[in-house]
C-alpha cells in the first residue's frame, strides 16, 4: 500500500490515555489470510492476480491522467479510495487483514473510452459475483 490520503483518522493512538505504539507495517496484509483468499480463488475458479501495490487515493473524485501516470511511476498496480487507514488500523488492533480488489475502470488516460459511472456500476455488479464466490470458498475452507 502507498497511502496518498490526507485528513483521515489514521491511528487509535491519539495520545489521550493510550500508549503510543509503532506498529510494523512492512507488509500491510496478513500473509496467511492472503494465502487463504488466493486458495479460495482457485477453489472458486475465479482468476485473480496475486500481488501488486495498492495506491490509496483521497476521493471521491477519480484521478486525473497525470495522477495515474505518477501512481504508475510510484509502482502502483491498482488504485482505490479505500484500504487506508483501514489496513493500518487493523494492524494496530492486531487483526488479520487482506484485500481482494475489484477493478471497475481502466484509470484515466488508459482507455480511449470515457470513464462513466454506468460502466463502473456494471463492472462492479459483475465483479462482485466473483468476489462473493471467493469469500464463500474462503469461509467454507
Amino acid at each position: 500500500i502507498i497511502d496518498y490520503t490526507y485528513g483521515r483518522e489514521h491511528t487509535y493512538y491519539d495520545g489521550n490515555g493510550a500508549t503510543l505504539d509503532h506498529v510494523d507495517f512492512s507488509q500491510p496484509y496478513c500473509r496467511l489470510l492472503r494465502e487463504r483468499l488466493l486458495q479460495a480463488s482457485v477453489t472458486a475458479n475465479v482468476a485473480v492476480i496475486d500481488g501488486g501495490v495498492y495506491g490509496a487515493t483521497q476521493g471521491p473524485r477519480l484521478e486525473s491522467a497525470a495522477e495515474v501516470d505518477r501512481l504508475e511511476r510510484d509502482g502502483c498496480a491498482v488504485v482505490g479510495m479505500t484500504g487506508m487507514p483501514e489496513a493500518a488500523l487493523a494492524r494496530e488492533l492486531n487483526l488479520n487483514y487482506a484485500a481482494v480488489c475489484l477493478v471497475v475502470n481502466p484509470a484515466a488516460g488508459r482507455s480511449s473510452e470515457p470513464i462513466t459511472l454506468e460502466n463502473m456500476q456494471a463492472a462492479m455488479a459483475t465483479g462482485m459475483l466473483d468476489i462473493q464466490k471467493i469469500l464463500r470458498a474462503a469461509l467454507s475452507a
